[in-house]
């Protein structure tokens, strides 16, 4: 690890001002990826600009919408009273990852700003597009047992790490973002990139930007709901496939249906034809089977994650089974 300059501010402007004079300064929150990073050479910034004063910790209702502060760690998003009755598909998302260790300090804006786990990025000595682009994309004939089966390029294969993200995409949420000239929101979804040519840009966050917090409507989706993830170990590990999984029904007719994967795309993956298939349907085990098989349009494997073109849709089925229990 490098030497590197330590900065701390207390507000939002100073956090912005200080970015913008530093194009290699980044900021430091929960520290759970980034210091990883450092510490394996994969990234080496000038500067630490710590965050963890900011007032960003609030969890509040705002007319039909619950806002969350970017500086929340995931366990007190997960254990808020508010999430756990109007978003509890949040609230399962997040005590699936990583550890309780980790979980009390990695924070909302650092969950969404991880990088990927991709052995690849991480080894400094193979080639990796997105940590040097040009280089090549070791996995695509390596050893690629965790990697993308949606949405991959002839650049990059990586998949996007987090469980929390996966839930706030399928809950519609939306990213507060702000800057030297103030604030501007764009969906969740839009925030992530899939990998194209440019697989070294994880988002869509611009350089003089800070997240500041999300918010996310208040739905009638905390009745059925699941969140399944499918790993190697039953904790601490990250998704080989996970499903985010939540419908509204009335007399057993899906009114409204949120579908999402993890573990399978270089972003949060929405899974938006197999939605408006199941919309108007019956939430039975025959419409949820032709919902997966659509969901795998396009889907393509690379040899050591095949087993991914069978696992994803069995996962999709389950995790809506797992939700029509819940009934």
């Amino acid at each position: 690890m490098i030497n590197f300059q330590y900065l701390r501010t207390t507000t939002v402007k100073s956090a912005i001002a200080l970015l913008v004079k530093d194009k290699n300064a980044k900021f430091l929150a929960g520290g759970t990826n980034l210091i990883d990073l450092m510490k394996r050479g994969v990234t080496a910034p000038e500067k630490l600009i710590d965050i963890n004063h900011v007032p960003l910790k609030e969890i509040k209702q705002v007319g039909n919408k619950i806002y969350i502060g970017a500086l929340t760690s995931n366990t007190a998003v997960a254990d808020h009273a508010l999430v756990k009755e109007k978003l509890p598909l949040l609230s399962w998302a997040l005590q699936a990852g990583a550890s309780a260790q980790l979980r009390n300090v990695a924070t909302v804006g650092g969950n969404m700003m991880q990088r990927t786990r991709c052995g690849y990025f991480y080894d400094t000595e193979m080639p990796c597009n997105k940590r040097q682009p040009g280089t090549g994309c070791g996995a695509m004939e390596g050893f690629n047992r965790m990697h993308a089966i949606f949405g991959t390029s002839d650049q990059c294969i990586a998949v996007h790490p987090s469980d929390m993200c996966i839930a706030l995409v399928a809950l519609d949420a939306e990213v507060i973002l702000a800057n030297a000239k103030g604030e501007r929101k764009i969906p969740f979804k839009e925030f992530h990139r899939l990998a194209g040519d440019t697989p070294q840009l994880d988002n869509n966050l611009k350089a003089d930007e800070m997240i500041t917090g999300l918010e996310i409507p208040i739905n009638n989706l905390a009745k059925n709901y699941h969140y399944l993830k499918v790993r190697d170990r039953a904790s601490y590990a990250f998704a080989l496939v996970s499903v985010a999984a939540a419908f509204e029904t009335v007399d057993n007719k899906i009114i409204d249906v949120r579908l999402a994967m993890g573990g399978v795309a270089h972003k949060p993956w929405r899974l938006t034809a197999s939605e408006l298939f199941l919309k108007g349907k019956e939430a039975s085990l025959t419409n949820f089977e032709q919902a997966a098989q659509l969901a795998m349009k396009d889907a393509k494997g690379f040899g050591g994650n095949d087993f991914k073109l069978k696992l994803a849709p069995n996962t999709i089925i389950e995790a809506l089974n797992l939700a029509k229990s819940k009934a």
